[in-house]
């Protein structure tokens, strides 16, 4: 089994994910890692890279040719990226949504535990953040709109969806793992 997770931004993905990999022992991919790494390498943060992204297809094909790769060739893992499900669509799709508020007062508080993330820069309030992100879903659906026909904000494309707005990260692992369980119960019996 392959489980995808997906959502909106400070939502708990890398938590959860994080969380169900060393609990199923299963490898982890971050795709937003890997993305925050190649802006980096670029010397341009996630912010500054996604821009770029809407004009130059390569930030994303790279990443999305990496993901495909992995699921067709592997088995028992948990990769964590925006269109994840979509490359891997046999994989079981999980959705972490949360208020745009809400996402920014965490990531917020990350970014001043560790300001290594490469968000963007001048983030130095929650205002400054929760105008990245508004920013940042834009980018995001403009790009994936523009090059795959996706909206990866629609419910629809995925097996379960969680808000996490009112959840910390243990209750939202609780009911994330309580679906995967059952999935994978009814993937044994059928």
């Amino acid at each position: 089994m392959i489980i995808s997770i997906s959502g909106a931004e400070g939502a708990g993905k890398s938590t959860i994910a994080k969380m169900l990999a060393e609990k199923l022992g299963w490898p982890r991919y971050y795709i937003g890692g890997i993305r925050r790494e190649k802006a980096r390498e670029r010397g341009l943060t996630l912010a500054e890279y996604n821009k770029l992204g809407e004009t130059d297809p390569s930030t994303d094909l790279e990443v999305d040719e990496y993901q495909k790769k992995l699921g067709e060739t592997q088995n028992n893992f948990i990769i964590e990226g925006r269109t994840s499900w979509h490359f891997i669509p046999q994989s079981y799709k999980i959705f972490l949504d949360v208020s745009f508020e809400e996402g920014a007062r965490r990531i917020f508080g990350d970014l001043r535990k560790d300001s290594s993330r490469n968000e963007g820069k001048n983030l130095k309030t929650y205002e400054d953040v929760l105008a990245s992100l508004k920013s940042r879903r834009e980018s995001d659906k403009l790009r994936y709109a523009k090059y795959f026909g996706l909206n990866v904000f629609d419910l629809k494309n995925y097996d379960f969806v969680l808000d996490t707005t009112n959840l910390n990260a243990e209750q939202t692992f609780a009911k994330v793992l309580a679906a995967v369980e059952n999935r994978l119960k009814s993937d044994k019996i059928s």
